[in-house]
């Protein structure tokens, strides 16, 4: 459905309230209270048959007697009423309304089956609904206050989207003695139809939404949201608060990738995706957004520290470190022009320790220098509270300072922490005055900045080339072998079929042979010609290492036929009963010194496919160094993805080890998402290890699993989020 009719969701010019209540603490009474109060621009109808009139307003028996056809209807009735209000508003012309009632999808079969009824009603009549089951909608600036929450809103910059009712009241009775305002506060409920892709594709356009924050519990339409919210975060903020990133149990998984890929890690993606900036707590909702207005996108991440005090400038650099910051090392020019203005036991360094006793003079001064600096990005200044130099003189000198240097054209941004409480009270006033972000510790004005170098990666990353359908190879091979699988009823390919997929898309694996008993295995071993790794053939053991199913460095054919009788009779004890089917003898690969990664596929129910990366081996799990992709990715979103792990530093080279061949690294990558992309029907695929190092790449173990009715569609590639980014960005 077009979002054409939420323009009567956020600008009506006539409002009607089926349900009002004169009966105190009702929803239909203080929904009624909010409206009268809120002071609305327009008409106000309500809708009771058993009251003439309530708070001084007319009451209509029924929705066909209201004079005229409201923009927005607000529904308080009890569950079984709703359905055919809807349709009684529909015919009257109504376009919007908010279903404030609960009773539904949330109480079982009986809520579930009144909810498709509505949305049914609401698709015949073209009525857009939001909720039901929610607290409503407020847009100051229109005078809206279409809910039951106790705390109206102040008028602001920020719209607040969130599924949870409770979450709204909260914020705002959180926001109110802050001074924070918003643009709308919208209460999705149980989004039957409006949800959070339809409210990011209004707000786009929206003149008074600055910035967006998303309190999210799940998405329901993962095209629609994806491309709404990637076309908005092009141009204004969206901060997300998403809750259930420890849901146990979310399913079961049979490959590494599987486990690793949960659904909340799988959010974590796609929110980077499309942009947006992900944060764990209500403050941090607000510190994210206030940062960011208050900010200009930054050229780099280097953050040089000014401070008059030692201490905490080694907090804040501590916490930069700790956090993944830079600190930058400041030009030779810098460090001689603050030689000649500062006393000679600075600290000749960053951060710029100015000594205890120094005033507005020397904050200006230092502060013109360190913005001149072609070494650093950014400058965060402290201040600490002494006898020898007043806190408000030196947060004047930082406010004319960096004004100035607006004026000039300067764009670089200053972060401000003057600590303590007492002295410290009126220099924040005057910072939130000149609108510079001020912190009250180090470690949360460091903070604030990586806030700003986290949305500027993710920007980053939005600049990408949208990836449009991967141009793929010739998978026949894989095909063929995908289907002679399932055709056998097979979940998990066996050894020579993974090798032959993996071969179809350009991964490298190490020469192997398929046999059927030890003799087999042993000529296969002397075929070959080096050492040897053999490993059991079994479709009902996943991981054989478990069960004593691998030998590894096996030279000889006497060795690898005693090799292949002891992992029977191992595989008889651990796992009775499993059908064997032979061995797999591979070539061992002699790579020393390569690193032990991870590759591999799963599919998220919401968002499709995905690609995992990160240090590999048999502790995988525990290790828990991965980062997760939505699929199609680019070489340059590959890199970025390797880039997020712990093991990418080691990829770099070290203690005279040759960096590895990331561009190879980055094309498995790729080549996984093209591969899952063609072939709908793989459930979950692992290489581990894929090791890596200066020659390139090479899969030594590898599972694929394969299941008969094909998986979601990568959610970027689907023609709806294709067409709705596309009239996204051409708007």
């Amino acid at each position: 459905m077009s979002i054409t009719s939420l323009d009567r969701l956020f600008a009506p010019n006539s409002v009607v309230l089926v349900g009002a209540s004169d009966r105190p603490d009702s929803i239909g009474a203080v929904t009624l209270c909010n409206l009268q109060g809120a002071g609305f621009f327009g008409d106000l109808y309500l809708v009771n048959p058993k009251h003439a009139s309530i708070g001084g307003l007319a009451c209509y028996p029924s929705v066909d007697r209201l004079p005229e056809a409201p923009d927005l209807a607000v529904i308080a009735t009890p569950p079984d009423q709703v359905a055919p209000t809807i349709e009684q508003l529909g015919h009257k012309g109504t376009r919007a309304a908010v279903v404030i009632t609960a009773g539904f999808g949330e109480l079982g079969e009986r809520g579930i089956a009144l909810q498709r009824e509505i949305v049914a009603k609401a698709a015949e009549q073209s009525v857009r609904i939001v909720g039901p089951n929610c607290v409503g909608m407020m847009v100051p600036s229109a005078g809206l206050n279409a809910s039951f929450a106790r705390v109206p809103p102040s008028a602001g910059g920020i719209a607040f989207v969130s599924q949870s009712g409770a979450l709204v009241t909260a914020i705002l009775d959180w926001a109110k003695p802050r001074g924070i305002g918003f643009s709308s506060v919208v209460s999705l409920g149980d989004m039957a139809d409006v949800d959070f892709g339809d409210i990011l594709e209004y707000l786009a356009d929206d003149p008074q939404t600055k910035s967006i924050l998303l309190y999210v519990e799940g998405i329901t339409n993962a095209e629609k949201f994806m491309a709404a919210a990637r076309a908005i975060a092009a141009i204004k903020p969206v901060v997300v608060l998403k809750v259930g990133r420890h849901t146990e149990g979310a399913k079961a998984a049979h490959s590494h990738t599987g486990a690793l890929a949960g659904s909340d890690v799988v959010y974590d993606a796609a929110f980077r995706r499309a942009g947006l900036l992900r944060v764990d707590t209500m403050p941090a909702m607000f510190d994210a957004i206030e940062t960011l207005a208050l900010t200009e996108p930054q050229p780099g991440e280097r953050l040089a520290i000014l401070t008059n005090g030692g201490g905490p400038g080694v907090l804040a650099t501590d916490a930069l470190i700790s956090a993944g910051g830079t600190l930058a090392q400041l030009a030779p020019d810098t460090i001689e022009r603050l030689n000649a203005i500062l006393p000679a036991t600075w600290s000749h360094g960053n951060p710029v320790d100015m000594i205890g006793d120094s005033g507005a003079k020397e904050y200006r001064e230092t502060l013109e220098i360190l913005l001149g600096d072609p070494a650093s990005d950014a400058i965060l200044v402290l201040n600490c509270p002494t006898a020898l130099g007043n806190p408000d003189d030196a947060a004047q000198a930082v406010i004319d300072t960096v004004e100035v240097a607006r004026s000039a054209g300067s764009r670089r941004n200053v972060y401000t922490s003057w600590l303590g409480e007492y002295s410290a009270a009126s220099a924040r006033k005057l910072f939130d005055a000149a609108e510079l972000p001020t912190y009250d510790a180090p470690d949360d004005a460091i903070a604030g900045f990586m806030e700003r170098v986290r949305f500027s990666r993710h920007q980053a990353l939005l600049a990408q080339p949208h990836p449009a359908a991967p141009s793929v190879p010739d998978g026949s091979a894989a095909t063929a072998v995908i289907a002679r699988a399932l055709s056998q009823g097979r979940r998990w390919l066996d050894s020579d079929q993974v090798d032959a997929v993996l071969t179809a898309y350009g991964i490298p694996t190490p020469p192997s042979r398929t046999v059927p008993d030890a003799d087999a295995a042993a000529a296969a071993a002397e075929a070959l010609g080096v050492p040897v790794a053999l490993k059991l053939r079994s479709p009902e053991i996943t991981h054989k290492s478990d069960v004593g199913g691998v030998a590894l460095n096996l030279t000889g054919a006497q060795s690898v036929r005693a090799a292949a009788a002891a992992m029977l009779e191992r595989t008889k004890t651990a796992s009775p009963g499993a059908q064997i089917e032979g061995f797999f003898v591979q070539a061992m690969v002699r790579r020393p010194g390569a690193i032990e990664l991870i590759a591999g596929l799963s599919v998220d129910p919401t968002f499709g496919p995905t690609v995992l990366f990160g240090q590999g081996g048999t502790a995988v799990e525990m290790i828990a160094d991965t980062s997760l992709e939505l699929v199609p990715l680019t070489r340059d979103v590959a890199m970025l993805q390797m880039q997020r792990t712990r093991i990418w530093k080691l990829l770099q080279g070290y203690r005279g080890q040759a960096p590895a061949n990331l561009e190879a690294i980055a094309d498995v990558l790729v080549r996984l998402g093209e591969l899952i992309v063609a072939h709908p029907q793989i459930a979950e695929l692992d290489i581990n290890p894929l090791v890596a190092d200066a020659h390139g790449v090479v899969a030594l173990d590898a599972r694929v699993a394969v299941e008969s009715v094909p998986h979601c569609p990568a959610v970027l590639l689907t023609p709806p989020y294709q067409s709705i980014l596309a009239a996204a960005e051409e708007g």
